[in-house]
């Protein structure tokens, strides 16, 4: 791993953990696609849609860029939201975000 790649554990809908490593700056979405797993992912990014819907640890949630107004809006659109939902095109990874842990939600899959 070099200096610029961070580690993203993603346990999918199946419940099969997988550790991913994602470059800085990359959406945690674009990782998950890139890496081939279940993910619709539909707007590519765009934070139109609410197709890359996950779970994020709780461990974790603190440590995340607040959510936007936008983001929220979206989150209507997914199913079985939690306190815990994010829309993974709108966390980036950084050296502060290595080892985060998300779960994909129900309904991301293509």
């Amino acid at each position: 791993m070099t200096n610029h790649e961070y580690l993203l554990h993603v346990t999918d809908q199946s419940g099969t953990e997988h550790t991913l490593e994602g470059l800085e700056g990359w959406r945690v979405m674009e990782i998950i696609r890139d890496y081939g797993l279940p993910i619709k992912a539909e707007c590519g990014g765009a934070c139109a849609c609410a197709t890359c819907h996950v779970y994020v640890a709780d461990d974790w949630l603190d440590r995340l860029e607040p959510m936007s107004g936008e983001e929220r809006e979206k989150l209507d659109d997914a199913m079985m939201v939690e306190d815990n939902s994010r829309l993974s095109c709108q966390i980036l990874m950084d050296e502060k975000r290595s080892g985060l842990h998300v779960t994909l939600a129900p309904g991301s899959e293509p």
